[in-house]
């Protein structure tokens, strides 16, 4: 819990994503755990899409590596977080989840280890998306969004939720679409009366990163050999090998959680404000209008090799030591005097999910 003498805490991020569609989405996570470690943002809740166990173990996976579960050289803190796993859409097992997780080591163990082997091992993303809220300081959240609006809808559904929203959530950022002229999107087309819900009665602004971006932003493939050289044994790089990309790599979903955390830095361009729609088809629609609370990003070219080796910094950074926070006016531990023997305090452990 965010007690109010603390001083106030990094941004709360919520990532929902169909995780084993594009590999982007993998990329994304890796981002989110970096600036996670340098306390820039928080990552407070991921939950999948994609309904199977798969993605939610692979995801669980990445999750106990940035906790320090492969190195413990690291000395990071056992501090993982519940996975939520939405049962709306067509199961998808590609090569970027399954092959990461049938690595073995030399003695035959999972390469990379994770809790989840039943649907009990996960948890229902309406409470848990909604719990993780109750847990925020007032605007000090945001919600990353790459993927089918089911998660988000059902919990905007719940009894104060739309008020709960408005006071904790900055802003609402979704990797999809494309604009100008939009194209039926895959992650709007699996529920679509979902999307339609979401841009017509989502309380706060909506901040759109669409397939246009991509053009532009892409990560690259090269940085695996080199950047993440650091573990001989990455969830990411595997994930990433096992895609197979015979070229750089579209990077949507990077540069809308780039953006979620580093909204302030005039990282991107933003649109005139407006009102986004979604049509029948599953394209996104847009009309300015000064009283509009959405928004769609360009990207500035004179910013795009700045931007590049942000998503490679982050999403590269090693897992780093959890320090505890402080109250207001508390010096930080001075790093020649601290015990390497001696573990640092441990995480408050994630609120449990309750069913509403």
């Amino acid at each position: 819990m965010q007690l109010s003498m603390q001083a106030k805490p990094p941004l709360g991020v919520i990532f929902d994503f169909d995780l084993g569609h594009t590999v982007d989405d993998v990329i994304a996570l890796a981002l989110l755990y970096g600036l996670d470690g340098k306390d820039e943002a928080r990552l407070i809740v991921t939950s999948v899409s994609n309904p199977t166990l798969k993605a939610a173990a692979y995801c669980d996976a990445v999750g106990r590596f940035y906790a320090g579960a492969v190195s413990g050289a690291f000395n990071a803190q056992g501090r993982t977080l519940p996975v939520g796993l939405g049962q709306v859409g067509k199961p998808v097992e590609t090569p970027m989840i399954t092959a990461p997780l049938a690595k073995q080591t030399a003695e035959g163990k999972p390469m990379f280890a994770h809790g989840i082997d039943d649907l009990v091992d996960t948890a229902d993303p309406t409470p848990l998306l909604r719990n993780a809220l109750t847990a925020q300081r007032d605007e000090n959240s945001v919600v990353l969004l790459a993927g089918p609006a089911t998660g988000l809808v059902s919990m905007m559904s719940l009894p104060g939720a739309k008020e709960l929203i408005t006071k904790k959530v900055k802003m609402l950022v979704f990797a999809g679409g494309s604009f100008p002229a939009g194209k039926p999107d895959a992650h709007i087309q699996t529920d679509l009366p979902a999307a339609k819900r979401l841009f017509a009665e989502w309380p706060t602004p909506i901040v759109v990163v669409g397939a246009e971006v991509g053009n532009h932003v892409k990560f690259p493939i090269a940085s695996l050999g080199t950047d993440f050289a650091w573990s001989p044994a990455h969830p990411v790089v595997e994930a990433i090998r096992a895609s197979a990309p015979s070229q750089d790599i579209p990077a949507v979903s990077p540069a809308a959680a780039l953006f979620a955390a580093r909204s302030e830095q005039g990282l991107f361009q933003r649109s005139e404000p407006g009102t986004i729609t979604v049509d029948d088809s599953g394209a996104l629609r847009f009309t300015a209008g000064a009283s509009g609370k959405h928004t769609y990003l360009k990207v500035d070219p004179a910013q795009t090799e700045k931007i590049t080796k942000m998503l490679v910094e982050l999403a590269s950074a090693k897992p780093v030591v959890r320090q505890p926070r402080r109250r207001p006016g508390q010096a930080k531990p001075d790093p020649a005097k601290v015990d390497p023997a001696k573990p640092a305090a441990a995480e408050p452990k994630p609120v449990v999910p309750i069913q509403p």
